[in-house]
């Protein structure tokens, strides 16, 4: 090798390592800069623990809760923690890892649940304008509402004491097997039927083992024991020539799915496929196949901190957690997003009477290894992943 190449290789080795301490020196810069500028954001709105009261219509996502790495499968904590970013709520690296900023959400919904008073704790800066600030960068269909201080060890799920759900449905669902269902329209709930609806309701008030109205759930788990203390089925009304109704439920805490198996086997019931004594035996050590109601017309209306009211409400420094104010936020939010897409999709892909076909093949005499609804879950999980309720 020539002299003259030997210096022209050592120049361009020279040359290529000041380039690379030149831009390590310059993303070293931009990080410090980057810190710098958090710490100033820092100093001007301290962290501070708050709840954020949110509204959401579930349709395209898969429930509330994120699953960090699963992009494909967008849930609602994701385009929030995307709007606590842009907005500068949080540092960026806290959209990483939700834990830094102490996040968690009141009550778990799934796949396609819509909610109109979630609420979730964590520790964010309390810039200027902040709620409008958020929803900017929220697409129209998840709103922030509502936001108050709270004590500095708050957790929304841990500090709940109870749940507050709706679930809209047709009112054809209630109505005799042998109905035709080509003319849900002309469909109407008799009181009697109605009358008979809130009475196998009442079934599910106080405590019960409700291990079959969730998935893989041992009848001796402890945790398969639930309070229900209300539990009924208001006056119809017409949307869109059909029938609707609302059932709403309130209870301490609810597993995956249990409301909407507890709605199924109601149906069952009334439509003649299964015998009022199945609720009964349901809370036995025995399986029992209960089928699930379709997800689209659950809600998440409220939940309640009635002990943290009574400890930390009236103290003076912390404001009571409930939202009257935002009662007609609540409202407006309900009539123009959550109700208008259950109605439309119901009418438009009758989720409900193509789950009503499916209730011949449920067997609620016998004890069974495995249910109808257990085959499904399997084959939901192998094509969804693991969602949350």
């Amino acid at each position: 090798m020539s002299e003259e190449s030997t210096d022209q290789q050592t120049a361009k080795l020279l040359k290529r390592s000041n380039e690379e301490n030149e831009d390590s020196a310059e993303r070293a810069t931009k990080r410090v800069k980057a810190e710098g500028e958090h710490t100033e954001d820092d100093k001007k709105y301290p962290k501070k623990k708050v709840v954020l009261l949110l509204a959401y219509s579930g349709k395209g996502y898969y429930g509330m809760q994120r699953n960090p790495g699963n992009s494909q499968f967008r849930t609602i904590e994701d385009d929030l923690v995307i709007a606590l970013v842009k907005s500068g709520c949080i540092p960026e690296n806290h959209g990483d890892e939700m834990k830094k900023m102490s996040f968690q959400r009141c009550a778990r919904t799934d796949k396609g649940v819509s909610a109109a008073g979630q609420v979730v704790s964590l520790k964010i800066r309390l810039i200027e304008d902040i709620i409008e600030k958020i929803n900017e960068h929220l697409p129209p269909q998840i709103r922030v509402l509502g936001l108050k201080r709270v004590t500095q060890g708050f957790n929304s799920k841990n500090n709940c004491d109870a749940r507050t759900y709706s679930y809209m449905l047709p009112t054809v669902a209630f109505s005799p097997k042998d109905y035709d269902t080509e003319n849900i329209a002309a469909f109407r709930l008799e009181p009697e039927t109605l009358q008979k609806v809130n009475q196998l309701f009442t079934h599910y008030k106080g405590t019960h083992n409700f291990h079959n109205f969730t998935s893989q759930k041992a009848p001796s788990d402890p945790s398969a024991r639930r309070y229900i203390t209300e539990m009924s089925c208001g006056e119809p009304f017409v949307r869109n020539t059909w029938e609707f109704a609302v059932i709403t439920v309130r209870g301490q805490s609810f597993m995956l799915h249990q409301i909407r198996k507890m709605i199924g086997l109601v149906i069952a019931v009334i439509k003649g496929y299964a015998k009022e004594q199945v609720i009964e035996r349901s809370w036995g050590q025995e399986k029992v196949d209960v089928p699930k109601a379709p997800g689209l017309g659950l809600v998440l209306e409220r939940v309640h901190f009635d002990r943290y009211n009574k400890r930390f409400g009236g103290d003076g420094l912390h404001e009571r957690l409930e939202w009257d104010r935002e009662e007609k936020a609540i409202k407006a939010f309900k009539e123009a997003h959550i109700y208008p897409t259950i109605i439309e999709t119901e009418c438009e892909e009758g989720s409900m009477v193509s789950w009503m076909s499916t209730l011949p093949i449920h067997d609620f005499e016998a004890t069974v290894t495995e249910t109808q609804d257990s085959k499904d879950q399997k084959q939901e999980n192998a094509d969804e992943g693991n969602n949350s309720d």
